[in-house]
């Protein structure tokens, strides 16, 4: 059994009180009760629990973050830029992956309010409002993650989605591209519908006719985005869009991917390709990709930061901190 504090108090002959202050404030203790106490914690090797003391000073050294898609190098990299900060902090991040999977996502935020973390980030799939409520109330903070808070109501880090894909339609029409295929989803993912609505606004403030369609996937996925590529090029060439905007840039490189396999349409000759994230992958695909870069290490880094001064002052009004996306062009978009 581990040594505890009891035990070292018996080995001395001095009370738990008098071990707990030779441990947290030395100068109010006698030198003779100091020397006792340092004599019994040599002799038993005790080991001071810092984490178990933290949490009994309703303190915890832990953050939780739980993300939509552990598979996406974006979310990737988000996860470590708040890693980089809670390092700063003498903080441990725990992760959870719930792959767009309600029930997971669930139990994930129900475990580490019972785990008690300090905080929480959470990049949501479903409605989780309510959980994040009772969070609040137990005094746990929760911020949203690449997620805009429509109502207010919780503290949010994100990237204008909108802006982002009215950046990359209006891109692809300024390089000559008039058929527009949107593909993505689920569209019961807010950053979808977003990134569709600013491309449909590209689209209608053109000044020339732009032919919008929308190619729905079952998930943002390479193999999503392949299959996808693969349902297009099925169809008459005269039926062939001329440009692809794909939600994320897995997406992307799924289209990307069946195109290069199939070998008629050519990149960017025939069809254009752009993602959205700007994940590592992007810049290193057969044909480099186009994309609107995220800051990625920045919205986990300020994440952190908001979730650490909500839960040292749980009166802060929520913030809402959007950062504005960039375009990034490659060979996948080149001019006609």
């Amino acid at each position: 059994m581990p040594v505890s504090i009891r035990d070292v108090a018996q080995r001395a002959g001095v009370s738990v009180g008098t071990v707990s202050n030779v441990l947290n404030r030395p100068d109010e203790v006698s030198s003779d009760s100091v020397e006792r106490v340092t004599q019994a914690i040599d002799e038993l090797g005790y080991v001071r629990n810092d984490a178990a003391r933290k949490l009994r000073a309703g303190v915890s050294t832990t953050v939780g973050f739980v993300v939509l898609d552990g598979q996406n190098p974006f979310y990737t990299d988000v996860v470590r830029g708040a890693e980089d900060e809670a390092t700063r902090h003498g903080i441990a991040i725990l992760y959870g992956n719930t792959d767009e999977d309600v029930s997971r996502e669930r139990l994930y935020i129900d475990l580490f309010h019972e785990q008690q973390v300090r905080g929480l980030l959470i990049a949501p799939y479903g409605d989780v409002t309510s959980r994040l409520q009772r969070l609040r109330a137990s005094g746990i903070a929760a911020v949203l993650v690449d997620r805009f808070s429509g109502d207010g109501r919780f503290s949010s880090v994100s990237v204008d989605s909108i802006a982002g894909g009215r950046l990359a339609v209006t891109h692809l029409i300024e390089t000559g591209r008039r058929r527009i295929a949107f593909v993505g989803g689920p569209f019961d993912i807010r950053q979808v519908t977003d990134r569709l609505a600013g491309a449909r606004a590209a689209a209608e403030n053109a000044g020339t006719p732009v032919d919008l369609e929308v190619v729905a996937t079952g998930a943002m996925t390479v193999d999503e985005g392949a299959r996808a590529g693969a349902r297009l090029l099925a169809r008459p060439r005269h039926e062939w869009p001329d440009a692809l905007f794909a939600a994320n840039d897995l997406v992307a490189l799924g289209l990307l991917q069946s195109l290069v396999v199939d070998g008629r349409a050519h990149v960017p000759d025939d069809i254009a390709i752009i993602g959205f994230d700007d994940i590592p992958f992007a810049a290193a695909a057969a044909v480099p990709l186009s994309s609107i870069r995220q800051p990625s290490r920045m919205i986990g880094r300020t994440a952190l930061r908001i979730v650490l001064e909500e839960a040292a002052d749980p009166a802060s009004i929520p913030r809402q901190t959007v950062f504005p996306p960039e375009l990034i062009v490659r060979a996948s978009t080149a001019p006609r």
